[in-house]
């Protein structure tokens, strides 16, 4: 496999097998991994996972995986965008986006917060989707409490 060139379509099907043996066996062992879903109503040129990975600051997020042609993408829905306290917000998600490594926060549709990254097809093993999982759940772990004390301040004032 050429690292600059598509995924020939054997090659595409070992990957998948490979995903999808990692997500079973991570289903078995790993308790932060609640279930996974394939998306069959996929494009022609990639394969999409939908893994639902349990939190204990936020109960649950659905960590969306994609399989392309030379990158495998990977991205979750972190919050909405803030209700108040704007500045203060973004400034908290900038300076903790500085120091996330593998996954970036970044603004999506309606203004909501995102963790998203990406890495090389080519680089797609055990370890990685194990760092990938851990890293998207630490940054979660990490981000969600504090970022709704800031954005939704009112709402937890007594």
């Amino acid at each position: 496999m050429n690292e600059n060139s598509p995924l020939t379509s054997d090659e595409f099907q070992v990957f998948i097998e490979r995903i999808n043996t990692w997500f079973n066996e991570q289903l078995t062992n790993n308790p932060i991994l609640a279930s996974v879903e394939e998306d069959l109503d996929f494009a022609p040129a990639q394969h999409i996972w939908h893994a639902r990975i349990l939190g204990e600051e936020k109960e649950s997020s659905m960590l969306n995986v994609t399989l392309k042609q030379r990158m495998l993408h990977y991205e979750t829905y972190l919050m909405p965008g803030p209700e108040e306290n704007h500045s203060d917000f973004w400034e908290y998600m900038l300076r903790k986006n500085r120091r996330l490594i593998g996954v970036t926060l970044c603004i999506g549709e309606e203004d909501s917060v995102f963790l998203v990254g990406a890495i090389p097809v080519s680089t797609v093993t055990e370890d990685e989707l194990d760092r990938i999982l851990g890293t998207c759940w630490m940054a979660i772990e990490e981000c969600f409490k504090p970022g709704l004390r800031i954005g939704f301040a009112s709402r937890f004032s007594s």
